[in-house]
Parts: structure tokens; C-alpha cells; sequence
């Protein structure tokens, strides 16, 4: 039991801007990091719908609500996500041979593909969330599903020979474990939120879209591709929530 409290503790300090008290790296934790992905996700998410919550309470101006909730994401995970969406855009966009796309996938240098992308994809967040009030408490649920699908991701493709995650351990049976979080969660959102949980099922429609892209085009799976499936992933999710919000869906 202590192996995955401290794989949380690491989880959290690795991909959460938000503070984590518990500082400390065990190795024997290391391989078990994935599995907590989307307790991380749940805390991101719950802070993400009080800021929905307290928007609404507020009666803030829906542009300056909007702007509160496509920048919630970005700031709670130091866009950690964020950077591998752009070099995955800049890579998967290069359309160059498989040595030159993960030549680029690499470079620490900012292309024109992930400028564009990272423009689109802000704008298209922000217009989402001032589109109206929707049922903020999905936004608790939108991040750990996201987190699950790259857990899975991660967990049951194969990986780069440069990911950090083509040495660890990933036994098969933790897809099932990581399959029963989801269909948790998923759950849960319906419970809660009524026909709302089409948010959660475009986030995976979202996904599972941009895994595919990524992981076909750079043949494996690594630590950039996850962040750019979910980066995609929660901005469909946004995309439902957003016509849903406005009326029409």
C-alpha cells in the first residue's frame, strides 16, 4: 500500500502544477505512476468545476468565465500536457519520413505547425466555455477520463525505444484495472450528470482520434503522444460542453 501512496505523491509532483506537501521518488513506485494518473485527473477536476461553480455564483460575464476555464487545465498541470501537443502537431504536421518526424518530435525548437495548433486550439477552449452555464460538476470527471485513456494508452501500446516508458513494467492485467476506473468514472458522470456525460464520451471520441493520428504517424507510443491525445480529448470534451451549454445539443 505504501509503493502506490508514493506512486501518487510522485504522480502528482510530475504531472500537477498544484502543490504536492509529500515530496519524495521511490523507485519501486515508478512503474505503478500510471495507475494514479486519474486520482490526479479527479483533483484537477475538482477544482476545475469550484471555479465553474464559483463563475457562475459570481455572475461573471461569460468571456471572462470562459477564459477562467480554457486557461484552468494549462495552469493546473504547468502545460505539461500542453508541450507535448505541440510537438506531436509539430511533427505529425512536418509530413517528412519517420527518422525526420522523430527527429522533430524531439527538438526542443518551436515550429510553425505547433504555433497554429496551440493558437487554434486556446481560441476554440475559450469560445466553448463562454458559450453558456453548463452542469459544472462534469468538469470534475472530464480530466480523469483523459488521464485514463493515456494510462491505458501508455500501458498497452508499444513504446518508443526513447520513451521513458519502454523500460518500465506494464502488466497487461493493469488494463483491466485502469478499464474498471473508466467505466467508474464514466458511470459516476452519468449519475450525476444526466445527459451531460456526452461530455466525457466526446473527451474519448476526442482520444481515442488523436491517439491514433499520433501513434500511426510516429509508430509507438511515448509521453508526448499522451499529452497530445489528451489535450485533444479535453478540448472535444469542451466542444460538447459548450453546445450543450448553449442549447444545442
Amino acid at each position: 500500500m505504501r509503493t502506490y501512496l508514493h506512486a501518487f505523491a510522485m504522480c502528482q509532483s510530475m504531472f500537477c502544477a498544484i502543490p504536492c506537501p509529500w515530496k519524495i521518488w521511490d523507485e519501486d513506485a515508478r512503474d505503478k505512476m500510471l495507475l494514479a494518473l486519474p486520482l490526479v485527473g479527479l483533483e484537477i477536476g475538482l477544482l476545475w468545476a469550484g471555479l465553474a461553480w464559483a463563475a457562475q455564483e459570481l455572475g461573471l460575464p461569460d468571456l471572462i468565465r470562459g477564459i477562467l476555464l480554457a486557461a484552468w487545465p494549462y495552469a493546473a498541470t504547468g502545460s505539461i500536457h500542453l508541450d507535448g501537443f505541440m510537438d506531436v502537431t509539430d511533427a505529425v504536421g512536418s509530413c517528412r519520413s519517420l527518422e525526420r518526424r522523430r527527429e522533430i518530435l524531439k527538438d526542443s525548437h518551436v515550429g510553425s505547425f505547433a504555433v497554429i495548433g496551440l493558437c487554434l486550439t486556446v481560441l476554440a477552449q475559450f469560445a466553448f466555455f463562454s458559450a453558456g452555464e453548463g452542469d459544472w460538476r462534469i468538469l470534475i470527471f472530464l480530466p480523469a477520463v483523459s488521464r485514463c485513456g493515456s494510462a491505458l494508452a501508455v500501458t498497452g501500446l508499444k513504446s518508443m525505444s526513447t520513451s521513458q516508458y519502454a523500460a518500465q513494467e506494464k502488466p497487461r492485467s493493469r488494463l483491466a484495472v485502469l478499464g474498471a476506473v473508466l467505466a467508474s468514472v464514466m458511470a459516476a458522470g452519468w449519475l450525476f450528470c444526466g445527459k451531460y456525460v456526452l461530455v466525457l464520451a466526446g473527451c474519448l471520441g476526442g482520444y481515442g482520434l488523436a491517439l491514433r493520428k499520433g501513434y500511426r504517424s510516429l509508430e509507438g507510443m511515448n509521453g508526448d503522444i499522451a499529452g497530445y491525445a489528451l489535450t485533444k480529448g479535453e478540448l472535444w470534451g469542451a466542444c460538447i460542453y459548450g453546445l450543450m451549454a448553449g442549447g444545442i445539443l
